[in-house]
């Protein structure tokens, strides 16, 4: 069974390809024309060993937020189709990752509910030009298309990078855990019988 899924998304404002495959290695290429998003993606996909290939570009001389949301909805797209009807997948996968002085918190449930509670305070802080406040919305449209109940918790950092990556890297590490597959789990991991 192949879990892989090609994402196109083309509009007046993004134009983005997204490949995907839940089985990898962490492999791939990202080129957002955003290094640091680049950089997390990256993160993303060597800590998820989820092979991911971004080539995405738009009008990032509005603003940023159209092409990290869109990139979001990608990816929950992705992830969604590569996963099927969800079966064999232990469904839950939780993670604490430490980034020297910053630590994080992240729990999916592949619900097929898409909920995103974020407790990260980086509305006003910069990476170089990049608004971290891009990031909530990535990870909105991340559980909004791909029908996932996400909590996102900042325990606690004082480095806006290191609190990043710490989010990141807690996100991938549990993305892992709830995609990977238990021989034990007959169907669906749920009473109802369907996700």
């Amino acid at each position: 069974m192949m879990r892989t899924a090609i994402i196109k998304r083309r509009t007046a404002e993004t134009d983005i390809v997204l490949e995907i495959n839940l089985d990898g290695e962490g492999a791939g290429s990202r080129k957002t024309s955003l290094p640091f998003f680049d950089h997390m993606l990256d993160l993303l996909a060597r800590h998820s060993l989820v092979d991911l290939t971004v080539t995405a570009r738009g009008d990032t001389d509005v603003d940023d937020h159209h092409l990290v949301e869109d990139i979001g909805i990608c990816m929950g797209e992705a992830i969604g189709n590569a996963l099927g009807a969800k079966e064999w997948i232990r469904r839950y996968g939780t993670a604490f990752i430490p980034m020297d002085e910053s630590l994080c918190h992240v729990s999916i449930d592949l619900s097929g509910r898409a909920c995103l509670v974020y407790n990260v305070d980086l509305e006003r802080e910069k990476v170089k030009e990049f608004e971290l406040m891009q990031l909530r919305e990535f990870f909105k449209a991340l559980a909004d298309k791909g029908g996932m109940t996400l909590h996102m918790n900042v325990i606690y950092g004082k480095n806006p990078h290191h609190i990043a990556e710490s989010l990141f890297k807690s996100f991938a590490r549990a993305l892992a855990v709830a995609i990977s597959i238990d021989s034990r789990v007959k169907g669906v991991l749920s009473t109802k019988g369907s996700l």
